[in-house]
């Protein structure tokens, strides 16, 4: 790791791509290149990020161009999309074409939504808008690094922060058989996960002091999580989901039930996450409820179980930000460069927020 990788980070502004700015500025071999941000191009990052000025106390937002021409000067780049769904397809295409014209190794991480299914018609039936770049989809895998080993493309699209905390939940359970495939899944989401632009449903005083649900049975995310769940245990699941907005910053809690097809215990249950997550740095199975407080701002996720002999309820909690989002990222891009897993990723949770 003595060679650090210029890395490049799309996302401008909003609250992922902060995230991902300060995990990079702790990682032993990844080193900011430059941000991009075409509406505040010139303008100083640490103006947008002013908890960042210690790290970046001269770097400014770069535009297109700008990032082009790093990658035609630099012989392999890493390359963080935090871009909106929608707009990061094209962006990355771009950056892509222009590191195989200059023969630069590139990897890239896709944030959004852009890369993460299968097809141009499975994205716009969800989305509800054309695929802008089509023929790159097939180099990009969406899968959680603890569900895939090594990724068969050279790009990765990371699931999204919900998505992340329901299928650490439910893939064990799916591959061991000891459930029916009709799962329920509730989770309460902090605020920064709507964003960093206050509209009305998400803005943090509305949410203060209160907890509603939204887009009960109809979220967006469901098509992904049982497709990554298709991916990484065989199983055709059905997944009922109602997420709720939480009157707290940083943090996602889901709960997963289901039906066991035989009678088994807590402890039986855990063991199998426990033997599933063994090799897993990252995911940490105890015999107590999961806190939200335990993982905050960090890289963890913590799971617990529950079970009355004919159901089990899975209980986890993750940083929507990190491990939900620029974390998992910055996992899959050590897996992608060769580096330890865990570089820059080991620092705990404060604990008290």
């Amino acid at each position: 790791m003595s060679a650090r990788v210029p890395t490049i980070v799309l996302g401008g502004t909003g609250y992922v791509a902060g995230e991902l700015l300060r995990l990079i500025a702790a990682h032993p071999g990844l080193e900011l290149g430059a941000i991009l941000s075409d509406s505040q191009a010139g303008g100083a990052v640490a103006t947008a990020f002013p908890h960042l000025l210690g790290c970046y106390p001269t770097q400014r937002f770069a535009d297109l161009a700008q990032i082009e021409a790093l990658i035609g000067t630099v012989p392999h780049v890493a390359i963080f999309s935090a871009a909106p769904h929608g707009a990061a397809a094209s962006i990355i295409d771009s950056l892509l074409n222009t590191a195989e014209t200059a023969g630069c190794s590139a990897h890239c991480v896709d944030i959004s939504a852009d890369f993460r299914y299968r097809s141009a018609s499975a994205y716009s039936a969800v989305y509800g808008h054309a695929h802008a770049a089509p023929a790159r989809i097939a180099d990009f895998t969406c899968a959680l690094p603890e569900h895939l080993d090594v990724a068969p493309t050279r790009h990765v699209a990371h699931p999204g922060c919900f998505a992340t905390a329901a299928l650490l939940a439910l893939v064990p359970l799916l591959a061991a058989g000891v459930t029916e495939k009709h799962l329920f899944l509730s989770g309460v989401t902090g605020s920064t996960g709507s964003g960093r632009k206050p509209v009305d449903g998400t803005h943090h005083p509305r949410r203060h002091g209160d907890l509603v649900a939204y887009g009960a049975l109809t979220h967006r995310h469901v098509p992904e999580i049982l497709a990554c769940a298709r991916a990484a245990t065989g199983v055709d699941a059905e997944l009922h989901f109602v997420p709720h907005s939480g009157p707290f910053a940083r943090g996602i809690h889901v709960t997963l039930q289901a039906q066991l097809t035989r009678p088994l215990p807590a402890d039986a249950i855990r063991e199998i996450f426990a033997a599933y997550y063994a090799r897993h740095p990252f995911v940490a199975v105890g015999a107590s409820m999961p806190r939200i407080k335990d993982v905050v701002t960090s890289n963890y996720a913590h799971l617990g179980v529950a079970a009355d002999g004919a159901s089990v309820a899975v209980m986890a909690v993750i940083d929507n930000l990190t491990k939900g989002a620029a974390g998992g990222a910055v996992q899959w891009m050590n897996r992608l460069l060769g580096f330890d897993e865990t570089a820059g990723l080991t620092a705990p949770a404060p604990g008290w927020t």
